[in-house]
């Protein structure tokens, strides 16, 4: 743990490359300056209210299959929140947000190294409304979670992500309960693709690599999702 960082994220892949790192090694932080999102994408929260974490991993798998990885995240997550309180209604929008109540409140971002994987997790825990980056932002505290001790948290979902990795690496396919947990499957959406292009479809599910698979057959490995009305 670390009072003050710009990220996380990119703090742990340096240590990694000058083997400073290793693997199951977890940084945290009170505060970080420059948190990193999907796309380069900056964020800010207010210290000590949010959990603000990033883990080393070397899968067992051969890397093609590695984009499934933060889907077994955002079912960690789930699966935390739902275990220490029951009441609040968490889902996953595809491919790397945790809803709940239909607003964010999580993220993940994922890099490869050349032996292992950074899994970031921002978990919005005690922030105000007034401190959410945007409106369609949450927080569990906002959400009325009787959990928010950050230490609690943050060992539940690093040991429901230990024990769903090694249930994947065994061969037990996530596809189902991901797909339960999903607020996309079913959904009429619109993906904005990394190059700029823009595409409307029903999203159909979830391939073993962890890609969208859309009504019309195609399937997406990244890009930003909104749900359409």
């Amino acid at each position: 743990m670390v009072e003050l960082t710009g990220s996380t994220h990119i703090d742990l892949l340096q240590l990694i490359e000058s083997k400073s790192a290793f693997v199951g090694d977890v940084l945290a932080t009170e505060y970080q300056s420059s948190g990193r999102g999907r796309l380069d994408r900056t964020f800010e929260a207010p210290a000590k209210s949010a959990l603000l974490f990033s883990f080393y991993i070397k899968p067992r798998k051969e890397r093609g299959e590695w984009g499934f990885i933060p889907l077994i995240a955002g079912l960690s997550l789930v699966k935390t929140i739902s275990k220490l309180n029951p009441t609040l209604e968490a889902s996953l929008k595809w491919p790397n947000d945790l809803l709940i109540n239909e607003k964010k409140c999580a993220g993940i971002i994922a890099q490869a190294t050349s032996e292992g994987l950074v899994i970031g997790i921002g978990l919005n825990v005690s922030m105000k409304s007034n401190e959410l980056p945007v409106p369609t932002a949450t927080s569990l505290a906002l959400e009325g979670s009787s959990i928010t001790d950050r230490n609690v948290l943050l060992a539940h979902i690093l040991n429901t992500f230990a024990e769903l990795l090694q249930a994947w690496e065994n061969g037990y396919e996530f596809l189902e309960e991901y797909e339960n947990s999903s607020s996309t499957i079913g959904r009429k959406i619109r993906i904005e693709l990394p190059g700029g292009e823009n595409l409307e479809a029903r999203a159909a599910g979830i391939s073993k690599n962890g890609e969208l698979v859309l009504d019309n057959g195609k399937h997406v490995s990244a890009g930003d999702v909104i749900h359409l009305r």
